[in-house]
């Protein structure tokens, strides 16, 4: 229950309003959402690779204990297979992916080739920054359709 009151001098040049906080995200924003964590780890495990390192994000799994059946909280280490490959010419080929699906850029097109792996990381941000941007809404939808058409029968 909200009690009317006399906005305070300090607040009243304020723009305010009567909005209510969403209870659920739509669809279209969670894939964004999805998408938009996949390429974050892509980019720190280009970055890792580059500097000579490993990037392994921790997970918190819950495991069953054999001997006495009690449940317990694990962290894991989470691993991130890379979306990049080489191919025999010599030049470096990202595929975009969501979920285990190869996500179509252009008609008929899921590659994005490289000359060199110096353009991996910014190319990798840039497609994320895309995507955040809701550019990749129609291909995400067209993806996710079609996983999901998987589980009805």
């Amino acid at each position: 229950m909200l009690i009317s009151t006399a906005v305070p001098a300090s607040l009243a040049n304020l723009n305010m309003s009567n909005v209510k906080k969403p209870t659920q995200q739509t669809a279209v924003q969670m894939r964004r959402n999805k998408l938009s964590k996949q390429l974050w780890e892509q980019v720190q495990l280009a970055t890792a690779l580059a500097s000579g390192g490993s990037f392994a994000p921790i997970r918190v799994r819950t495991v069953k204990d054999k001997l006495t059946g009690e449940r317990k909280t694990v962290d894991q280490p989470k691993r991130v297979k890379p979306w990049w490959f080489t191919v025999e010419v010599g030049t470096l080929c990202l595929q975009l992916r969501y979920g285990v699906q190869g996500l179509e850029i252009g008609k008929g097109k899921n590659t994005i080739t490289l000359a060199s792996k110096d353009q991996l990381v910014d190319t990798l941000n840039l497609v994320k920054q895309a995507a955040e941007h809701g550019e990749l809404d129609k291909q995400l939808e067209t993806t996710a359709t079609v996983s999901s058409s998987r589980f009805i029968k």
